[in-house]
């Protein structure tokens, strides 16, 4: 039986219930509540007490360790947290009675008013590139939150905080729960197979959920999308889009978008047309945070921001904690910690803008990695490799043939000290797992921060 943190009316009729006591789902509680929503929340697993403390003031009810199964099929309106997969038993019946289920993103969507809603997603890059976009806005003077995956809930921040702007980062499992969402300006940076678990193994099911960021679009909207990626282009051509199509690219010049030539990025949308020398970039190194660089350009673009501001702005950006984040040079070693790559396609870009003889770290809870995809770079970047994770065999089976040296480990500091000692003056010590975290982490900032740590350490 759930434990019962404040009085619950088990035969009330609550009009919003909150599936899941995280960030996302707190906040769509506290958005429910200041509404003057009859809101209720469950989890089935322990709340934050900072959470709890949240919760009690404004006097909404809650319960963890559990669910009243019962209360719960008697709502009217279903809130899910994203982490919550429609395989679970009580998502069935939810579904077999046929509620009204929604996203936190969706409720916030309804209650933001006026305000404008920048929509980034993707499978890679997405914080990056709504950090950037932020960075952007604020230093134009823009009154702008940054909100979604990377912190602080938008319900919440509608709920507590409204902006005229929100930029948002969003994954494919908050996109999956939408109804009316629209942001105004979308952006798709890249898809690569991440999460299949979640979409029975099926890519054009991850496909569609993250076409859903356009779904509801109006002609006045912007779709702004990488034209390189296959997977996107091909989605493209079976659907139609109401709103601007703004592509970037790499390979080919665009007549309205951005595209890179000579080392220039070019960003054009009517006569204006903004420059910027791709070496000017001191914190956006390597292919992948070029592509975030044109995405972020053409929003502040869009958004009628001055060239003069985007230039400073993207040349004064600083690079995010856990994703490719320097983090000290020692005995003529450097250490890189990219522990926010939790997949193969970030590890590939991570090893795409290394310039120095690697050591790679990687390892954790495989997702159905295919090693090969990093082979050609592991190859040539890389010259031994520390495993970490409970069970790295398949890494090893991987490599054994291309990589000279690989060795086990279980612990960070093992994993540590043993890049250090394989690592000679003018190399480089990168920790990228390529997997995610929980076998012996709480999530990858733990890992990330026991990385930084263990290197100071040394």
């Amino acid at each position: 039986m759930a434990t019962e943190s404040q009085h619950i009316e088990q035969d009330k009729k609550y009009e919003v219930i909150v599936l899941g006591g995280g960030e996302s789902g707190v906040g769509a509680a506290l958005l429910a509540s200041v509404n003057g929503l009859n809101v209720f929340l469950t989890d089935a697993g322990q709340l934050a007490p900072l959470y709890q403390r949240e919760l009690e003031e404004h006097n909404i009810p809650f319960e963890q360790g559990g669910h009243s199964v019962d209360l719960i099929l008697n709502g009217s309106l279903i809130i899910k947290s994203p982490g919550i997969p429609e395989k679970n038993d009580l998502m069935k019946k939810i579904r077999a009675k046929k509620i009204q289920v929604i996203s936190e993103i969706e409720l916030a969507y309804r209650y933001k008013k006026d305000s404008k809603i920048v929509g980034i997603t993707g499978t890679n890059g997405k914080s990056t590139t709504t950090s950037l976009i932020y960075h952007i806005c604020k230093e134009a003077g823009m009154d702008v939150a940054l909100v979604g995956n990377i912190g602080i809930s938008i319900a919440r921040q509608v709920a507590l905080h409204p902006k005229a702007l929100y930029v948002v980062e969003i994954s494919s499992f908050q996109l999956d729960d939408i109804q009316q969402f629209r942001p105004d300006i979308a952006i798709l940076l890249n898809i690569t197979e991440d999460h299949l678990d979640r979409y029975d193994y099926d890519i054009q099911k991850y496909i569609q959920s993250k076409f859903k960021i356009v779904q509801n679009q109006q002609p006045g909207d912007y779709f702004i999308y990488n034209a390189d990626d296959p997977l996107i282009t091909g989605h493209l051509k079976n659907i139609s889009i109401s709103s601007n199509l703004l592509p970037f690219s790499m390979k080919h010049e665009v007549s309205k978008g951005a595209y890179i030539k000579n080392s220039e990025m070019l960003i054009k949308l009517q006569e204006e047309q903004v420059s910027m020398n791709i070496y000017d970039f001191v914190a956006l190194k390597g292919k992948h945070n070029q592509y975030n660089t044109m995405a972020a350009g053409i929003t502040a673009s869009v958004l009628d921001i001055r060239k003069e501001k985007i230039r400073s702005a993207v040349q004064t950006f600083e690079s995010l904690a856990h994703r490719m984040e320097f983090v000290a040079t020692i005995r003529g070693v450097d250490f890189i910690n990219d522990s926010k790559g939790t997949n193969l396609n970030s590890v590939w870009f991570a090893l795409e803008s290394m310039e120095k003889p690697t050591v790679l770290i990687m390892g954790g809870v495989d997702k159905g990695n295919d090693y090969s995809l990093i082979a050609d770079l592991v190859s040539e970047k890389v010259k031994a490799i520390v495993c970490i994770g409970l069970d790295n065999q398949k890494i090893a089976d991987a490599f054994k043939d291309i990589v000279g040296q690989i060795v086990q480990t279980t612990s960070m500091k093992d994993a540590v000290d043993q890049a250090y000692h394989l690592a000679d003056k003018g190399d480089a010590v990168l920790l990228s797992p390529g997997c995610s975290s929980f076998d012996l982490f709480k999530n990858y900032m733990d890992r990330g921060d026991q990385f930084k740590e263990n290197v100071k350490n040394l």
